[in-house]
């Protein structure tokens, strides 16, 4: 018996969109990993800041490159369920939803893995052997490891949140406190640019980071499919 051209159009389709919470709790937990082995890798000193001493910094990256590069690799390897989750979750929002917060969203969220790799990769490179005899190269290096993994990530994952957040606002796709959180978050993370000129505001990058890590958890598991 033929089948009609009818049954065919009906016949529901399989969903190929992954699975947003745990996506987000893998990058997350790949992430953090990164920063608790390297740490305990190094003996329990945390990776250097670039606004402490620079002599303390080169002699860190000489001592400890095994810690750095495995903070590098997990940081990298991160990237990779956060890509996926920005692209099933700017893919969700465009069903209810149009114009510029979806827009927002997929931008925010490419910002955010890309720099995140970025960050990975120039961590890597303070890893050679001949990077770290040239204490001017360390310093450009570890300072552009921080931009791109601190202030611009952050800043990136904030137009995220901030894009989903406003998708969903409209009709009410999550809970309005959620909503709330989301979109304080999301201006804190924007506030992060501000540790560019003033060291003191560096505080601010991890309370955006790691409160923005929980909330897109949290909507990659409530945020609807249609």
């Amino acid at each position: 018996m033929a089948i009609s051209a009818t049954s065919r159009v009906d016949r529901p389709a399989i969903s190929l969109e992954p699975p947003l919470g745990i996506l987000g709790a893998v990058a997350a937990g790949l992430f953090v990993a990164g920063l608790v082995i390297s740490t305990v890798q190094a003996g329990g000193s945390p990776f250097p800041s670039p606004f402490g001493d620079a002599g303390e910094a080169l002699e860190y990256f000489r001592d400890h490159a095994a810690a750095v590069r495995t903070g590098a690799v997990l940081q990298f390897a991160s990237a990779i369920p956060l890509a996926l989750y920005v692209a099933g979750a700017a893919a969700r929002v465009r069903r209810f939803a149009a114009g510029f917060a979806p827009a927002l969203a997929a931008v925010g969220g490419t910002l955010a893995v890309g720099f995140l790799i970025l960050s990975g990769v120039v961590s890597w490179v303070l890893t050679v052997p001949e990077v770290v005899t040239e204490p001017a190269v360390v310093r450009a290096l570890h300072t552009l490891a921080f931009l791109c993994g601190g202030p611009g990530n952050v800043m990136s994952t904030g137009l995220l949140i901030a894009g989903l957040a406003l998708a969903a606002l409209p009709q009410r796709r999550l809970a309005p406190w959620l909503l709330g959180v989301g979109l304080v978050i999301a201006v804190v993370a924007m506030c992060t640019t501000a540790a560019l000129t003033v060291t003191a505001a560096a505080f601010l990058l991890p309370v955006a980071r790691f409160g923005g890590m929980a909330w897109l958890i949290a909507v990659g598991f409530l945020l609807p499919r249609s």
